[in-house]
């Protein structure tokens, strides 16, 4: 019997799995997904791989939407989510990190250039 994650996901290799771009319309690239066959039953019952389809719908997403093994449900982003933007025209997305376990992003917005903050790096992170 053909377990129902087969007609979606693309076999790459043994470790590997795409969700075409063409899954949902408007994803900007397809989602890769590293794990073993024995784990995909467990990813789409969860229907993590719908979050990981979503990622790839961010302004400026590069290359894929990545599940790590570890993947599980999480607030937007899978838990084991991974996703690229380009600095241009790209989004930071805090919710990609999570909460539920002290994890967490912080932002802070300035008028200071890389050239101004670069040779104060070393400073600023001792």
């Amino acid at each position: 019997m053909t377990a129902p994650w087969q007609k979606v996901l693309k076999k790459i290799d043994d470790y590997r799995w795409e969700i075409p771009q063409s899954y949902k319309a408007g994803m900007s690239v397809p989602g890769l997904i590293y794990a073993s066959e024995s784990m995909l039953n467990h990813i789409w019952e969860e229907q993590v791989f719908q979050q990981v389809a979503n990622v790839a719908f961010l302004p400026g997403i590069v290359s894929y939407s990545l599940a790590m093994p570890d993947i599980h449900w999480g607030y937007g982003f899978p838990i084991g989510g991974v996703a690229a933007t380009r600095i241009n025209d790209g989004v930071v997305s805090p919710g990609g990190v999570g909460f539920d376990i002290n994890c967490g992003v912080r932002l802070l917005r300035t008028n200071l250039t890389e050239e101004e903050v670069r040779p104060k790096i070393e400073q600023l992170i001792a």
